[in-house]
C-alpha cells in the first residue's frame, strides 16, 4: 500500500531548528513517501530497520532519526479499501525528551500536532 504521510512539513520546520539533522529528516521523508509495500505494521520494521512497534494495543510507531538522536512518534492507519496507509506525525524531539514522555506514560495519548 502507498503510504501518505500527515504533517510532513511539520517533520522538516522541526528539522530546520536542529540543522544537523535535516539531512536525515528529509531522507526519512523521501523513504516515507515512496513507500508502495506495506501491508502491515510489521512491514515499517523491513523499510525502517529502527522503528518500533508500540504495541499491538496502540497503532503506534516512533522512527529513530539522525542516529537515534531524534524520534517521530506516529500514528498509523492502513486502509485497504483504498490501498492507502496513512501516517500522522504525533510528536517529534530528542531521544532525551522521548524517554521523558514514556516516563508519564504519555507516548500512547500525545497529539502535539
Amino acid at each position: 500500500m502507498k503510504v501518505h504521510l500527515i504533517k510532513a512539513k511539520t517533520a522538516l520546520e522541526y528539522a530546520e531548528k536542529h540543522a544537523a539533522s535535516l539531512p536525515s529528516f528529509e531522507e526519512w521523508i523521501y523513504k516515507v513517501e515512496r513507500v508502495e509495500s506495506w501491508e502491515k505494521p510489521t512491514d515499517m520494521k523491513n523499510t525502517f530497520a529502527t522503528a518500533s512497534l508500540l504495541g499491538s494495543s496502540c497503532s503506534r510507531v516512533f522512527f529513530d532519526i539522525g542516529g537515534n538522536n531524534h524520534r517521530v512518534l506516529c500514528e498509523y492507519y492502513f486502509n485497504k479499501k483504498i490501498d492507502t496507509v496513512t501516517l500522522f506525525i504525533k510528536w517529534i524531539g530528542t531521544h532525551a525528551e522521548y524517554d521523558k514522555l514514556c516516563k508519564r506514560g504519555e507516548q500512547f495519548t500525545v497529539d502535539d500536532f
